[in-house]
């Protein structure tokens, strides 16, 4: 069974991020990525791009799109395939694609939908538009055989990752859990040293690391990053 989760990452696009977010002296172009899920029981979408937003978000982040259809067209689906859809959390650059898919199961932390839904957080037409069908969870939920979403907050209080038990291993989709597979690396080496007894200072790291790793992840893939991490 767990040889038929083929995952494939999907190019949404991609926005420049200005100097004054990145903490350095020059803005940083990020690619937008979500990942379509092939299992036993349909697709999952692990987020669904960027999307409109008003002129002065547009002018602050400069986006360019590539439209869903056309991604999924590329991996050979269409948006009336999509089983499930799967926001890692609801900023305008992951859950841009939901309007799309109406009537589909949108599976979300409660506590996210809350957050989004008091405003000033996202673009709100995309977090409430005709047909969405929300399924709020709190907390930690295997969606399918070998198909989990753990709770990853940091980013947002409710963002999630998507974990997948393989043939080969276990894959996570972390969306943005962490900007970087560099800094997911650095977290875990903080966590093996303090495993190890290295003594303080050590580097804090977010406490649901433990419960990935109980997973023993082969490969972890990320939103805004095209590297990917392996142990």
């Amino acid at each position: 069974m767990g040889k038929n989760r083929a995952v494939r990452r999907l190019d949404l696009g991609y926005f420049i991020r200005p100097a004054s977010e990145t903490g350095g002296p020059q803005p940083r172009v990020e690619p937008v990525l979500a990942y379509l899920v092939r299992h036993d029981q349909g697709l999952i979408l692990f987020d669904t791009g960027i999307g409109s937003a008003d002129p002065e978000t547009e002018a602050h982040y400069r986006p360019r799109r590539r439209a869903l259809q056309d991604a999924l067209s590329a991996a050979g689906v269409t948006l009336d395939d999509i089983s499930l859809v799967v926001n890692c959390h609801l900023h305008f650059d992951h859950c841009g694609g939901n309007p799309l898919l109406g009537g589909k199961p949108i599976l979300v932390q409660d506590v996210e939908l809350t957050t989004a839904r008091r405003g000033d957080y996202t673009i709100d037409e995309l977090v409430d538009f005709p047909g969405a069908a929300y399924e709020e969870l709190d907390g930690e939920t295997e969606v399918w055989p070998g198909a989990w979403i753990i709770p990853t907050p940091g980013h947002t209080p409710g963002h999630q990752s998507l974990v997948l038990r393989q043939g080969d291993g276990t894959v996570v989709l972390a969306g943005q859990a962490h900007d970087f597979a560099s800094q997911f690396a650095s977290d875990q080496l903080a966590r093996q040293a303090a495993l190890h007894g290295a003594e303080q200072p050590l580097p804090t790291y977010h406490p649901w690391l433990e419960r990935l790793a109980d997973f023993d992840p082969r490969r972890v893939l990320f939103a805004h990053d095209c590297s990917v991490w392996e142990p």
